[in-house]
Parts: structure tokens; sequence; C-alpha cells
């Protein structure tokens, strides 16, 4: 009689306590890289060259990019439930496939109704879908460490994505805006297929292992996993707490920099020092989000979230007494590590009071408003500033934003835990 075949073996990791939620940290801020030509930063370097090229205005671009921004967005609660469903791994692999398309469609744009199209495509499944599946996967193979594993992913993905409109520019000046769009795509292809089907892993239960690596006793079965449904999250004040907190952030610091040029230019600085002003923001965006990933692991969410809001409040009012130099860098330095630090102490909340079994669905519904935030923003300090000559007073008016944010933060009841036999069962 013939031995019986080995039992085909998992891929495991190389680390030698066997714990996989590292790798799999490490290939989510790759995914989350990948999304750059889907966000406001590795847009706007196409902007001037496709309206010279399109003869299309500067306000009839920015409106398609409003549209289709807020169309896209209404797709994420579906795209949340889906991953539920079919796993991080083959949502990534699809996303992934579908965002590189629409890269390689936005080079053939012609007008109009392209435009909308492309821009619909791109902020939907970049900024939108793919940076849920990226942040997702991190969160479901870590409880006690998560918030300093999403603190690397993220910090990781801003410091790749950062370095988009640099690259992106120099693709445009050499080839063109239709073939730095092909190029895109295709990078995102290379990147994203291979991670999802060779690097990526749903769960830890997958593997045989625990989250944060944690080592069985003998014979004890794997804790089961819990969650809040879709509607128990959306009923819990708290969630509209952090709903609010991004929404407000992705306004407020999208507007910023949409208007970056124009706003630090009233306050003296020229436009090179004005798209300087980007670095600061970037290097103070990952430090935050490093400090933020691992202050979330100790400390309640109301203070981690009203500090955030408060950073908010400082950095609008800083813009309208900057000035060339320091004072400069400290703004942007304020208004990037308040985008940050908001941003990671949401993708680590959601998780930790709401669980993970629908973790897909609930944070669907938190990017679709995320990303729909960040569409009014430009256009609300576009009018503040055609109304008044100058962006001080939409700068100190968005500040009531923010303070309502950490009033609520503060006041609202924190989500109730999973009951006491559940609390029993995964304390084993």
């Amino acid at each position: 009689m013939s031995a019986p075949a080995p039992a085909p073996t998992r891929l495991r990791s190389r680390r030698p306590d066997g714990f996989y939620g590292w790798h799999v940290t490490a290939f989510s801020a790759l995914v989350l890289i990948a999304t750059a030509p889907g966000q406001t930063a590795g847009v706007s370097t196409f902007i001037d060259p496709m309206i010279a090229d399109l003869g299309i205005s500067r306000s009839g671009i920015s409106t398609a990019y409003l549209v289709g921004t807020l169309t896209g967005a209404l797709a994420l609660p579906f795209v949340g439930r889906l991953i539920d469903r079919f796993g991080v791994r083959a949502s990534m692999l699809v996303i992934g496939a579908a965002f590189g398309l629409a890269l390689l469609l936005m080079s053939t744009v012609a007008g109009p109704v392209g435009l909308l199209l492309g821009f619909m495509g791109i902020r939907s499944l970049g900024q939108g879908a793919l940076g849920l599946t990226a942040t997702t996967a991190a969160a479901r193979w870590f409880e006690r460490r998560r918030g300093r594993a999403l603190g690397i992913v993220s910090a990781l993905g801003s410091a790749g994505i950062s370095l988009t409109p640099v690259l992106s520019e120099m693709l445009i000046s050499a080839q063109g805006w239709r073939v730095a769009w092909v190029v895109m795509g295709v990078a995102v292809w290379l990147v994203v297929i291979p991670v999802a089907v060779l690097g990526m892993r749903d769960d830890p239960a997958d593997l045989g292992q625990r989250p944060d690596g944690t080592r069985p006793v003998d014979g004890t079965p794997l804790p089961p996993r819990w969650g809040h449904t879709r509607g128990q999250a959306l009923a819990e004040p708290y969630f509209w707490v952090l709903v609010a907190g991004v929404a407000t952030s992705g306004l407020l610091c999208t507007a910023v920099a949409f208007h970056q040029i124009s706003l630090l230019g009233e306050r003296g600085l020229s436009p090179t020092e004005a798209a300087a002003n980007f670095i600061p923001q970037t290097l103070a965006g990952i430090a935050a989000t490093l400090v933020t990933g691992s202050m979330i692991d100790r400390l309640s969410i109301r203070w981690v979230v009203t500090g955030s809001m408060t950073l908010h409040v400082a950095a609008l009012v800083w813009a309208t007494l900057a000035v060339p130099g320091w004072s400069a860098i400290g703004f942007g330095a304020a208004i990037g590590a308040a985008g940050a630090s908001i941003r990671i102490a949401e993708a680590a909340a959601v998780p930790a009071y709401f669980g993970v079994l629908h973790l897909g669905s609930i944070r669907g519904v938190v990017a679709s408003v995320s990303v729909g935030s960040t569409a009014f923003g430009p256009l609300a300090f576009s009018l503040g500033h055609d109304l008044t000559g100058s962006y001080t007073t939409i700068l100190l008016a968005g500040t009531v934003l923010p303070l309502l944010v950490a009033a609520a933060a503060l006041a609202a009841p924190l989500p109730s835990s999973p009951d006491s036999a559940m609390r029993d069962q995964l304390s084993r």
C-alpha cells in the first residue's frame, strides 16, 4: 500500500514565530501606495495638461472631479459588503484589476463625458475601494497591536503616495499625460495583482494562527470572530463621531491641498515655496500616523479624536497667520499631522469597537462619506475666496466643524462591547 500523499503546505511566514500578520501589514502598505493615481495628489499633476489638451475649462474639470468623486463614493458601501462576502484577497484582486483598467481608459479621454466617467472610476476604485481593502486586510490580523500595525500601513502608504506627483510630473513632461495614465495603470497591475494572488491572506485562522501572533495552549480552539452588523454599528452614536471626524478632515485637508499654491501665495510664499510645503505635511503626517497608531492601543478613543480635531483647528488658524519660513513649515506640519491622525484613529477604532465580522460593510460606509466629503472642500474654499477676496474668512469658518466633532467625541457614549459570554470566549 503506497504512502498517502503529503498534505499541501500553506504559505507561511519566515519569521521565527511564524506569525504572518506583519507580512500582511507590509503587503497592505504596498497596495495603499498603489492607490496613489486615484488620490487627489496623484490626479493634481494631470489637471493642467488635460485642460490644455482637451480644451476644458478649469471650472469644468473641477465640476467633473466633484461629480465623479461623489458618484464613485456611493459605490463604497456595496464594495464593503463584497469584501465581507468574498474576502479581502479576492476583492483586492478584482478591484486592483479594475482600477488598472480605469487608469488605462483615462488615457483615451476626449471630452467632458469621458472625463466624468474616468474620474468616477479612478476615485471610487483607487482612493475608495482599493484603500479600503488595504486597511481592512491589516485590521483583521491584529487586536492588541492593531493601532501599531495600521500606523505602519498608513505611514508607508503616505510616504509612497507623496512621491507620486513628482514621478508623474516627470513622466508627463517626458511622454505626455496619455502615456502617463497608461504607465500608472500597468504599474497598478504589476503591484496589486501579484500581492493579492501570492501574498495576501484573509484571516489568521486561514493559517491556523491567532490575531497578534499569540500562541495557543495545546488543544485550545481558535476564538470565534465577533462583530456588529452594519445596522448595529450605524445605530451607535460614536460610529457617527468617527464618520464625522474623517469627513471633516477630508473636506478641510483636501480644500487646503487643492488651493495650497493660491492660499499660501496670499501669505507671501512663492509658488515654489508653496508647493514645497507638501514636504513638511507629508513628514509630519507619517510621524503622526506612527504616534497615533501607538497611542490608540493605550488611550481612550475620545482623547485621540479630540486631539486630532484640535490640531485641525490650530492648522486652519495658523494658515491665516503663516509667513514664509518656519511659520509656513509649522502650518504644513500641523495640517499634515491633523489629517493623518484622524484617519488612523478611525481605521483602528472601527474594528476595535465593532469587530471584524462585518468590517468591510461598516468601513464601506465610512469610506463612502469620507471620499464624498473630499468633493466639497475645494468648491467651498473657492466660493469663500470669491466672495471675500481672500481665504481668511473661509479658513476661520472651517474651524467650526472640527470643534463640533471634538465636543461630540467627548460627550457621545462609547459603543457597547460584546456580551459577557462572548467576552469570556474571547479571553480564553
